[in-house]
């Protein structure tokens, strides 16, 4: 997909809210706009409660997810990798992206250790990385609020200890969702959602559509009085169904 293509799209899905992209992308499985690209109950396809939204003013964000892993230095791994190799990975992936970062720390010190501050953010927003989705904490949220950049972490801490980068560009596990590198990663104030890249036109369209009706539905709900107004503006929506019983 070319690039300019790509700011048009992205630019479009960033006016949507990450549920209204969950619900296309498998949430409803019956509905018809849904692509049922995952089972929603079995596969790890979205954030869970685990992870909080620093910024819900900035709105929603997309890019390609570079994937990484943090934990304590190593002595038998020492010297293999650096963040640095993280930046590379980022500047060679296609714009713009989301880093993922994997914390795994001894259960002691997973709420402690305040990974991505604004010297590490800077770095990244330098090669095109728009946000960072992580399952542990970081730091200088209130440095990081002056720049153009989301952040969606397990909570946030002051400072950390030494620590190394453990793996770059390997599927990941975060606040219950699993991430590929170069997968698309939608998120805001919600959580966050991915997807395959090449799906995203399609889940823009069935998003746009599904939007449109929701639209004319709350307006009639807003608008009833009764409970069968509001059963005929939940027509074929579920909420309301009721299973019959066999006599």
């Amino acid at each position: 997909m070319a690039k300019n293509s790509d700011d048009k799209l992205f630019a479009e899905l960033r006016k949507i809210d990450t549920p209204t992209i969950t619900n296309v992308v498998a949430t409803y499985p019956k509905n018809p706009l849904c692509l049922g690209l995952y089972n929603p109950w079995t596969e790890n396809w979205y954030t869970d409660t685990s992870i909080r939204c620093i910024y819900p003013e900035k709105g929603a964000i997309i890019g390609y997810a570079v994937t990484c892993v943090f934990g304590l230095p190593d002595p038998n791994y020492a010297g293999r990798l650096s963040f640095m190799d993280v930046v590379d990975a980022m500047d060679a992936m296609k714009k713009p992206t989301i880093l993922v970062i994997q914390q795994k720390w001894p259960a002691e010190l997973m709420s402690k250790a305040g990974l991505a501050g604004e010297i590490m953010v800077s770095s990244m927003m330098a090669v095109g990385c728009k946000g960072l989705l992580s399952n542990g904490p970081s730091r200088d949220v209130d440095a990081i609020r002056r720049l153009d950049f989301q952040m969606l972490l397990g909570g946030v801490t002051a400072g950390h200890g030494e620590m190394a980068v453990q793996s770059v560009n390997v599927p990941v596990s975060v606040g219950g969702m699993d991430v590929a590198p170069g997968e698309l990663i939608h998120m805001d104030e919600n959580g966050a959602v991915k997807f395959p890249a090449d799906k995203a036109g399609a889940v823009l369209a069935n998003a746009q559509a599904m939007l449109a009706d929701e639209a004319e539905k709350i307006a009639a709900l807003r608008a009833a009085k009764t409970a069968a107004e509001v059963r005929a503006a939940m027509a074929g929506q579920g909420y309301g169904a009721a299973v019959k019983k066999k006599k």
